[in-house]
């Protein structure tokens, strides 16, 4: 059966991890930074050395392309992203794109030229961590932000995105939004425990789950700590306490696909002999299902609407972000299964909790996603980590996958 090269896609991922490497063993190679720069060059070096012809759009991003038997079709696409956050892992978005390099690299050594064109693609800004939000790279190309809002996002030092990819040489003249593709696959380490604790080799991605964000504030009443009265205050961190409780029991009421994250409490005035006078506390709530992420947020309005159970602070909550769920098209999702079937590799349905270029290229483009385990579920983190048996059975199913509908597979 026809497999990649394991050995030549760790010797890659090795490689490329030098650019922007640290001393813990992870990468900071954060968009449109000279690392950026960097990983970009040695990535067109390794897609034309195979014949292929690499397009940039004004975005950044990157379209490297092996001509198929008819090149009228649409293209079957792989891809992910090379930047990474500022202490990041060797493996988070560049394994898909490697990962893909060696599937042109193995239908190379073999000969093999497929009826669709094949097109590697590597997206500007997936992770948004110098230049928000995230994804912004494939957000631009289908059209769910405009150019001129990308090119203005400013980082904290007040650096344009748009100046920034111009510094690099990497504003694009390939238009924009115009490319089509019959199929699209994203190759991805979980970034969570799942894979590992059910000891399965590859995760089947039907979708990725929807997201709620929240601002919760609390009002109450600034006052000296020392002076007032326990029974007088009205302390908006106080009141948060069984606010907090009620919040996180939805996670159980609502089943164990359910996520409830509050990551970010913040009293004002932040001072240790101040008792508050007002309480912000982020919320994300995560479920596939709509309805039952509705349902979550049906449920958070009633228990602001409850209020202070005291009386003393006034709660209130605006909603100010909403991803709904992503179901990704069943041709693409059985694409990967029957791979992993045929390689023999142990598989387990699931949905992504995190984000990715995906979510937004599955509005244009039937499209699915393949999972590998990484240690402990770390991500976003030097010690990220993954096997090279790993890396290479999950390189094998995106084989085969791309093979099944780039040699004219029903689509």
């Amino acid at each position: 059966m026809l497999k990649i090269n394991g050995q030549r896609l760790w010797n890659s991922l090795m490689e490329l991890a030098e650019i922007g490497g640290t001393p813990l063993g992870g990468v900071k190679r954060v968009t449109c930074t000279d690392e950026d720069r960097r990983g970009r060059e040695w990535f067109t070096k390794q897609v034309t050395a195979l014949g292929c012809t690499v397009d940039i759009d004004p975005m950044g991003n990157m379209f490297a392309r092996r001509p198929g038997k008819n090149n009228s079709l649409d293209p079957v696409m792989m891809g992910s992203h090379l930047d990474s956050q500022p202490t990041g892992g060797k493996f988070d978005g560049a394994y898909g794109v490697l990962a893909g390099l060696e599937v042109l690299r193995t239908l190379t050594d073999q000969n093999i030229i497929t009826e669709h064109p094949l097109e590697l693609v590597s997206w500007t800004n997936e992770e948004g961590a110098r230049f928000s939000p995230a994804m912004i790279g494939s957000g631009v190309f289908i059209g769910e932000f405009s150019l001129e809002y990308a090119y203005g996002r400013e980082d904290i030092d007040g650096f344009k995105q748009g100046d920034e990819l111009k510094r690099i040489g990497y504003i694009g003249t390939s238009p924009l939004g115009e490319r089509k593709f019959a199929a699209a696959f994203e190759l991805h380490i979980e970034q969570g425990p799942i894979l590992e604790l059910e000891g399965k080799q590859i995760g089947v991605v039907g979708g990725v789950q929807g997201i709620r964000w929240y601002d919760l504030v609390l009002t109450g009443e600034e006052t000296h700590s020392g002076t007032c009265p326990m029974s007088y205050r009205r302390d908006p961190v106080l009141a948060c306490t069984s606010l907090i409780d009620k919040i996180y029991a939805l996670a159980d009421k609502h089943g164990e696909q359910a996520r409830v994250t509050l990551a970010r409490i913040v009293p004002s005035p932040n001072v240790r002999n101040t008792v508050p006078g007002t309480l912000l506390i982020t919320i994300d709530f995560r479920h596939p299902d709509p309805d039952v992420l509705a349902a979550m947020d049906a449920d958070l309005h009633a228990i602001v609407a409850e209020g202070d159970p005291r009386g003393r602070v006034q709660v209130s909550v605006e909603q100010i972000w909403y991803s709904p769920p992503v179901v990704f098209a069943p041709v693409c999702v059985d694409a990967v299964r029957s791979g992993a079937a045929e390689l023999g590799y142990s598989t387990i349905e699931m949905y992504s909790g995190a984000g990715h270029d995906s979510v937004y290229i599955s509005k244009v483009a039937p499209t699915s996603m393949i999972f590998i385990p990484c240690k402990d579920g770390l991500s976003h983190n030097e010690r990220e980590s993954i096997t090279p048996e790993d890396a290479a059975n999950g390189a094998n199913v995106l084989l085969h996958a791309v093979l099944k509908l780039a040699q004219g597979g029903s689509m």
